[in-house]
């Protein structure tokens, strides 16, 4: 197989580079490709043939499209969640039972174009003005019957 007296020759000699197709690993017998995966000088990737694309040059495209896709999504449910706050807001009336973002809840007494007046304590008649963008939630349409725990009617 290997002569080792010309093995130990070649490693005797100077640093000169080593002729083409010197260290290449010899195919298996039978063809085929070797186990190490390593590719004999002067096989497929030396002749030139191109590897083939799994995805037939399509992946920059497809990838496009989902950044753009991604971006729009994003965008879109932004603004979906912007124009449901800006209802929630307009929406505010007197009595209803709201919860700041702070955890203050309490029930409207007044409303202007951008406060809130908030009755916190029944007994002491507490009232604390809030920013109406303040107000995280609304928990109750009109006021609570503090007796019965239920909503009575206006």
């Amino acid at each position: 197989m290997y002569d080792f007296d010309t093995a130990t020759l070649v490693l005797a000699q100077d640093q000169t580079p080593p002729p083409p197709g010197a260290g290449a690993i010899p195919p298996p017998p039978g063809g085929g490709q070797s186990l190490t995966g390593a590719t004999p000088a002067g096989g497929p990737a030396a002749g030139g043939a191109q590897r083939s694309d799994p995805f037939g040059g399509m992946f920059f495209p497809l990838l496009l499209v989902l950044l753009i896709t991604m971006i729009a999504f994003t965008v879109l449910g932004q603004r979906r969640d912007r124009k449901k706050r800006k209802t929630l807001l307009e929406s505010i009336r007197k009595h209803d039972r709201v919860q700041t973002v702070g955890g203050v809840i309490g029930s409207v007494v007044e409303v202007n174009s951008e406060t809130v007046v908030l009755k916190v304590d029944e007994t002491a008649n507490t009232r604390i003005t809030f920013a109406r963008t303040a107000i995280q939630q609304v928990l109750t349409d009109g006021p609570v019957d503090t007796k019965m725990g239920t909503h009575t009617a206006e």
